[in-house]
C-alpha cells in the first residue's frame, strides 16, 4: 500500500477513522442493481442500468427503493412503500455478496489501522445486519471496532448523529476522528459534526469529488496513510 512504510508524525495520527461502506470500502453496485431489478421485474417494470443504480446509492435501502420506483414513474408512500422496502431487503439479502468486491486498498487500510492502534469503524446508511454480513464475508471483523447502520438508531447521514454517536461509543473526541467517504452524505455529516473528512474518488456520488468539500481528496484508500499525515489530525 502506498505510504504504509512511511513514518507518520505522531501528531498526524487520528484516534479513530470512520469509514463509509458502499462506494468507499466496497463496490456493491452489481448486487444492488441485480436486487432492485428483480424487484422491478416482479412489478412489471423495466430494469435500471448499473449507472442509474449507482447514482441512487448512498442514503440507505429505503431511499434506493424510492428512487428506483420514481425513475419508473411511481411515487411510493405508506404501506406500499413499506412493503416494497421489505421486499427489497429480502431480495438483497439473498444477493448480498454475489458480485460485491472490496475496493482497492480496503483490506490493507483496515490492517494499517490495527497496526497503528487506530480504531476503525464502519458508519453506513445501509442496514446494520446487512453491513455486518458484508464485513464478516470479507474477513474484516477483526479490524472493525464498531459497525453502525442506518437502522441502528441515530439519524442517518448527512445528519451528524451517526458520527457523533460513533465517536462517543469509541470513547474519543470528535477532534480525534476522521470520516472517510465518497458521497455528499458522508462529507456533509462530517461537516455538521465538526469532524475532519477525507473524500475518496470514484465512489457513488453525482457530485464531483472535488466539490464535496472534504478537507482532503484522495484517489484511492491506498493513499490514505499519506493523507492522514497531510491532514494533521491530532492524536
Amino acid at each position: 500500500m502506498t505510504g504504509t512504510n512511511q513514518p507518520m508524525r505522531a501528531e498526524a495520527q487520528p484516534q479513530a477513522i470512520l469509514f463509509d461502506l458502499d462506494g468507499t470500502l466496497i463496490d456493491s453496485v452489481p448486487d444492488l442493481t441485480t436486487s432492485v431489478n428483480l424487484l422491478l421485474e416482479a412489478r412489471g417494470e423495466p430494469p435500471l442500468s448499473s449507472d442509474e443504480v449507482r447514482a441512487m446509492v448512498g442514503n440507505g435501502i429505503a431511499k434506493l427503493v424510492e428512487r428506483a420506483f420514481a425513475a419508473r414513474g411511481h411515487m411510493l408512500a405508506g404501506e406500499r412503500f413499506d412493503g416494497e422496502v421489505a421486499a427489497m431487503m429480502e431480495i438483497y439479502g439473498r444477493h448480498l455478496v454475489d458480485e460485491t468486491v472490496l475496493l482497492p486498498g480496503a483490506a490493507d487500510i483496515l490492517a494499517f489501522c490495527a497496526q497503528r492502534g487506530i480504531a476503525a469503524a464502519v458508519v453506513t446508511n445501509k442496514p446494520e445486519a446487512l453491513s455486518r454480513r458484508i464485513v464478516s464475508h470479507f474477513g474484516l471483523d477483526a479490524y472493525v471496532a464498531l459497525i453502525l447502520g442506518g437502522d441502528s438508531g441515530p439519524v442517518r447521514k448527512p445528519a451528524p448523529d451517526m458520527l457523533l454517536h460513533t465517536a462517543t461509543a469509541l470513547g474519543f473526541p470528535v477532534s480525534g476522528c476522521v470520516m472517510v467517504g465518497d458521497s455528499p452524505a458522508d462529507i456533509d455529516a462530517a461537516k455538521a459534526a465538526a469532524m475532519a473528512s477525507i473524500a475518496v474518488r470514484g465512489g457513488y456520488t453525482t457530485v464531483p469529488a472535488e466539490d464535496l468539500g472534504a478537507d482532503l481528496l484522495i484517489d484511492s484508500l491506498e493513499d490514505l496513510p499519506q493523507a492522514l499525515t497531510r491532514l494533521g489530525v491530532p492524536a
